[in-house]
């Protein structure tokens, strides 16, 4: 179970032991291997067995909620037809929601900041889960850029969140930080229908403008396009990466017996409720908006028709940051009023 300890399975490591003379031995507080080891109890592996949107989610919230310290996990899930829209985000102005739910699709909210995206089996999405003292952003990036070398590909790390190959992105990121654990969690778009992705999302042109390209499209890569690579065929590196960069063996854990779980349930019934994806957005009329180094922005009104007075004022981002009392500042300045 998730929640179960484990012994650091060292593979011969020992510590003490410097290895070129056995007669002489270093202290542990000289070797930060040892350290880190000490620090970091187990590494695991999930890899989801289902393309339900919200199940998925569920489970990588439980994950993040209550795994043991001195834990890192690498979750890979897969999901199909979905949109996926972060915190704080309106999703009557992200995506084409009427055909999106006419056509079978899904609606995602994630608990991350950060922009929409379209999410089908052609990618592939990879979460890490880690405590305070072990979460390095850059670390778990690393294990995605070690694991495309495997299909000759290299991936740079672009802007406040993305990953890109041969100058085009193929991943974006986004960040929440727990009481306890830290999550880091991304698509990787392999063979994504780039049609279909275009057909419900719904990008601005100041946006494009911003990145310098004409479409969505042109701005993206699906990396099978660049090498002989599939959403299948990724797993294994992915996880001798893993192993690779963190320097010692994973555990694979039973993503059935995680998905079983009450707390799972509850999560999954909650975030897939149409109140918790659209109600709060029905009502309201955007009538400004605004681009800030931090993200793009949007303010709406819900106004009284018999009175005329505003009712209640709501703010969409695509902001990396979910602490919307942070960047209030900005936005009033936006709408030229102070606080």
């Amino acid at each position: 179970m998730v929640s179960s300890s484990s012994l650091v399975r060292t593979s011969g490591f020992h510590p003490g032991n410097s290895g070129s003379n056995p007669g002489e031995t270093t202290s542990p507080l000289n070797s930060g291997l040892f350290l880190y080891l000490c620090a970091m109890k187990k590494l695991q592996v999930i890899v989801s067995n289902q393309h339900n949107p919200y199940l998925n989610l569920a489970v990588e919230t439980y994950l993040t909620d209550h795994q043991e310290e001195g834990v890192v996990t690498m979750f890979l899930w897969k999901n199909e037809r979905t949109v996926v829209i972060g915190l704080n985000q309106n999703p009557f102005s992200e995506c084409d929601v009427k055909r999106l739910n006419e056509e079978g699709g899904h609606l995602m909210r994630r608990r991350t900041g950060g922009g929409a995206v379209y999410h089908d089996l052609g990618n592939l999405n990879f979460s890490f889960v880690a405590d305070k003292s072990d979460y390095d952003v850059r670390k778990q990036q690393s294990v995605i850029q070690e694991a495309l070398k495997t299909f000759g590909l290299e991936a740079e790390i672009s802007g406040r969140n993305d990953l890109t190959c041969q100058g085009r992105k193929f991943s974006g990121n986004a960040f929440f930080n727990g009481t306890v654990n830290n999550l880091h969690h991304g698509t990787i778009l392999i063979k994504t229908d780039a049609e279909m992705m275009q057909r419900y999302l719904t990008v601005t042109p100041q946006k494009l403008q911003k990145h310098g390209v004409q479409s969505v499209r042109s701005r993206i890569v699906n990396l099978s396009e660049l090498a002989d690579v599939t959403s299948e065929s990724i797993v294994l590196p992915l996880i001798q990466a893993f192993e690779k960069v963190y320097g010692m063996k994973a555990e694979m854990i039973s993503f059935n017996e995680i998905a079983m779980l009450n707390e799972v349930h509850d999560t999954e019934t909650h975030i897939s409720s149409h109140d918790y994806l659209y109600s709060k957005w029905e009502h309201f009329r955007a009538v400004k908006k605004g681009q800030f180094p931090w993200g793009n922005v949007e303010v709406g009104f819900e106004v009284d028709e018999s009175t005329h007075a505003v009712k209640n004022v709501i703010i969409a981002t695509d902001s990396l940051n979910t602490e919307i009392t942070n960047i209030c500042n900005d936005i009033f300045g936006l709408l030229d009023l102070k606080l």
